[in-house]
């Protein structure tokens, strides 16, 4: 079953201390003690990004490995990707995270994962990477909309809440017809697709949100709230 987790933010690289989203990744995998692979290129392969993953994930009941392109762990790319249970795609840059992995036919690789059911997850920039459109600060301070992988259709906006700039920019790329209608995705929520369709949203925020962004008719955008669970007690 083909299986993607799309976070607008949190997790263990902004939430250290709440581990609830990345609980849930490793609970959808078909094992006991999944194979997580985190995939940090749209930071560049920071070493601290990738210091904080295994902080977090040597506490979970799991295997966790790593993939970057500047230090590769093999010359079979995607041999070592179809071992895992998980793909955990980091923060950053939407704009070269894109590019890097179609340079080196990661975007092929990871579709072929994806297929055979290895699970897809990430933040930010690795949400946004999986959808038709989605709207990133790539170029700079002002949210612009690129295409992506096209995975899932609609288009992708994270950070939703946390960064003030990302609901009006969304808002204004709508109107202007320069990004289809998707979803706007607050720090902490995660939508879980199972298969094509949208199965579950959760959050590790009790008051964190998703919407459903479109325009009417006379182009005024509508924000459709939708059902999130809140994952903690």
């Amino acid at each position: 079953m083909k299986q993607m987790i799309a976070m607008g933010g949190g997790g263990f690289s902004m939430e250290p201390d709440n581990l609830l989203l990345d609980q849930y990744i490793l609970d959808q995998a078909n094992t006991t003690k999944p194979k997580i692979c985190f995939v940090p290129t749209a930071s560049g392969d920071s070493e601290g990004y990738i210091e904080r993953f295994y902080d977090a994930f040597t506490s979970l009941h799991c295997e966790p490995s790593h993939l970057s392109l500047f230090l590769p762990p093999t010359t079979d790319l995607e041999q070592y990707v179809m071992e895992k249970d998980i793909i955990y795609v980091g923060g950053g840059n939407t704009k070269n995270l894109l590019a890097l992995w179609r340079e080196w036919e990661l975007d092929r690789i990871l579709q072929k994962a994806w297929n055979h059911g290895i699970i897809m997850a990430g933040i930010s920039a690795g949400a946004n990477c999986w959808y038709e459109q989605c709207v990133t600060t790539s170029f700079g301070e002002t949210a612009a909309s690129i295409p992506a992988l096209g995975f899932y259709k609609g288009s992708y906006c994270p950070h939703f809440d946390g960064e003030v700039q990302r609901r009006p920019n969304f808002h204004t790329l709508l109107q202007s017809n320069d990004i289809i209608p998707g979803y706007g995705v607050d720090d902490g929520v995660a939508l879980h697709y199972k298969e094509n369709e949208l199965h579950h949203i959760v959050s590790s925020r009790p008051e964190a949100k998703a919407y459903f962004l479109h325009t009417d008719q006379e182009g005024t955008v509508k924000e459709e709230m939708l059902a999130v669970t809140y994952l903690g007690k």
